[in-house]
C-alpha cells in the first residue's frame, strides 16, 4: 500500500473482507421463487377446496366454499348465517375428514364467515 508518510490511520482505505459465495441448489431457488410469487399458495388452495367439497356436510355442499388456512384454522365462507350455526354441530366430523384428506395442512379448527355468493359457480354469477 502506497500511503504518504504522516497520513492519519483513520484515513487509510479500508479493505473489504472477502466472503465466499456458494452456489445454491435449484430446489432452494425454486421454493423461494414459488413462495414469493404465491404460486404455491394457489395450488394449496385448490387442494383445500377439493377436500372441503368432500368433507363438507350434505347441507353445506352447494352453499359454502373453503378459504385459506392460517395458523391451522380453515376459513369457510357460507351463504347465510344459519349455516354458521349448523357448522357447530358438524365441526368434529368435518375436522376428522379434513385431517384425513389433507394432513399436511394441519387444520385444527374451522371458522365460518357469511359471504352472499359462497358456493356459487362463476358461470352462474
Amino acid at each position: 500500500m502506497n500511503v504518504p508518510m504522516g497520513t492519519p490511520f483513520t484515513m487509510l482505505p479500508k479493505e473489504k473482507p472477502t466472503t465466499a459465495v456458494f452456489p445454491r441448489t435449484i430446489g432452494s431457488v425454486m421454493s423461494r421463487l414459488l413462495a414469493r410469487t404465491g404460486y404455491d399458495r394457489e395450488h394449496g388452495s385448490e387442494g383445500i377446496a377439493a377436500a372441503w367439497q368432500q368433507a363438507a356436510p350434505a347441507s353445506m355442499q352447494g352453499c359454502s366454499q373453503a378459504g385459506l388456512v392460517r395458523r391451522g384454522v380453515l376459513e369457510v365462507f357460507v351463504s347465510h348465517s344459519a349455516l354458521v350455526q349448523e357448522m357447530g354441530f358438524h365441526k368434529r366430523e368435518v375436522l376428522a375428514r379434513l385431517g384425513a384428506l389433507v394432513p399436511a395442512e394441519g387444520i385444527t379448527d374451522v371458522r365460518c364467515r357469511v359471504m352472499i355468493d359462497a358456493g356459487r359457480d362463476d358461470a352462474a354469477r
